[in-house]
């Protein structure tokens, strides 16, 4: 189909060519959601991005009020809250997420007091995690550029954590970190970069002590 002259004049303007051009038409199209399903930039306050996290915040809100003889709502709770998980999660409160639809952990997960889990893009758990307290997971980033992130832009690298993994309290797992099986994490380590099968780290950042 011939382009009309605004058409035209676009690439030429900004210097794109036809694939370019129709990239940016394809983004205007998305919404602030299908931006962040797609793990790109989005605007943190657009109202369904906004009443997405506020209804995960009262269902956590609702779980962190329960008492330790309601393992039944608590566990209802949790299903309702995370994208998926067993029943035999066992999540002792506060608990805190953004958005929990992106959170998936396997068979016995466990959590300690103080859980973190910013999911702007997904959180895969394995099985027979541990997590010791405050152990935070972020996957959500600002962006560099000042002018963008005072406009409340940001975007989410997934991270995903393999089977039977142990991290000591006080540990941080950054955006877009991959963690092998059988991972131990001592207590008070950042995990910046991806760590193998086996391994036991420590530090800030977490740097590998030895492969068991």
């Amino acid at each position: 189909m011939m382009k009309n002259k605004d058409e035209m004049l676009n690439g030429f303007v900004t210097g794109k060519d036809d694939d370019e051009v129709l990239s940016d038409e394809i983004m205007a199209q998305k919404t602030e959601l299908d931006k962040l399903l797609a793990q790109e930039m989005f605007y943190n306050g657009d109202p369904k991005i906004s009443a997405i996290k506020s209804r995960a915040r009262d269902l956590a809100d609702q779980y962190n009020a329960t008492r330790e003889n309601e393992p039944g709502r608590r566990l209802a709770l949790l299903k309702e809250l995370f994208g998926s998980c067993d029943d035999d999660i066992f999540i002792k409160p506060p608990f805190h997420c953004d958005y929990g639809f992106n959170i998936h952990v396997g068979k016995k997960f466990f959590a300690n007091y103080d859980c973190v889990i910013l999911d702007c893009a997904p959180v895969i758990i394995g099985d027979h995690c541990l997590m010791g307290p405050q152990t935070c997971i972020y996957t959500v980033s600002h962006p560099m550029d000042v002018k963008t992130r005072v406009a409340d832009y940001v975007y989410g690298t997934p991270v995903t954590i393999g089977d039977n993994v142990w991290f000591g309290g006080n540990c941080v797992v950054l955006p877009g970190v991959t963690i092998g099986n059988n991972v131990v994490v001592g207590a008070g380590s950042v995990v910046t970069k991806d760590i193998p099968d086996n391994a036991v780290v420590a530090g800030n950042p977490a740097r590998i002590l030895r492969i068991q």
